[in-house]
């Protein structure tokens, strides 16, 4: 049980280090205020989730869950 551990502890700190630089490399909200205006009518605001920024949106949200199911998996003292 204990190399279970080590493992899940070692896949837990890769999906935080992941999860960090995802979340630094995504534009921040401000950065969409085109918006307001009516810009948000263009291609990329059409294709936002088949673009980059939406994969890293996507991404986030999938290593969030995961990164929440291993840290109660981890705090369960099973091990």
């Amino acid at each position: 049980m204990a190399v279970l551990k080590m493992i899940l502890t070692i896949v837990f700190i890769l999906i935080c280090l992941a999860l960090v630089v995802l979340v630094l490399m995504q534009e921040g909200k401000s950065a969409g205020l085109g918006a307001i205006s009516g810009a948000a009518e263009t291609y990329w605001g059409k294709n936002k989730g088949r673009s980059m920024e939406g994969r890293m949106v996507k991404w986030t949200k999938i290593l969030a869950v995961l990164f929440l199911v291993l840290a109660a998996v981890l705090n369960l003292n099973v091990f």
